[in-house]
């Protein structure tokens, strides 16, 4: 499975690691899109700019994810894009990687779950 869904990820969070590949600014909530509601990040996340991501090598990208490979992890960003190419390049080096196609566009519509800034 490559993909996940708003509901198995609301339920795992805190089990599960998770990478926001959006800008620092996006992440922290500082310049977020418009059309979002709420801005700020999923809870837990951690930020790895996907463009960032491209340029490591797998040992900083291991430091920079925070976990193994082979490790699950979820990539989201604004609506799903920058985060298929994190997941993407994320497997090809031994992670159990998917992508939350919603994204934060998506998560920032529901004010029952949590965001962090």
């Amino acid at each position: 499975m490559t993909e996940i869904a708003i509901e198995e990820l609301a339920a795992r969070l805190g089990e599960i690691a998770i990478v926001d590949v959006r800008t620092p600014h996006e992440f922290d909530g500082t310049l977020g899109q418009p059309c979002d509601p709420r801005q700020g990040h999923i809870p837990g996340a951690r930020n790895v700019d996907v463009y960032q991501l491209m340029q490591l090598d797998p040992a900083q990208i291991e430091a920079a994810v925070g976990i193994e490979a082979g490790s699950e992890v979820v990539a989201y960003c604004h609506s799903g894009s920058r985060s298929a190419i994190a997941a993407q390049m994320l497997r090809a080096l031994g992670y159990d990687a998917r992508n939350y196609v919603g994204s934060w566009h998506e998560w920032s519509r529901h004010d029952d779950l949590p965001l962090e800034l």
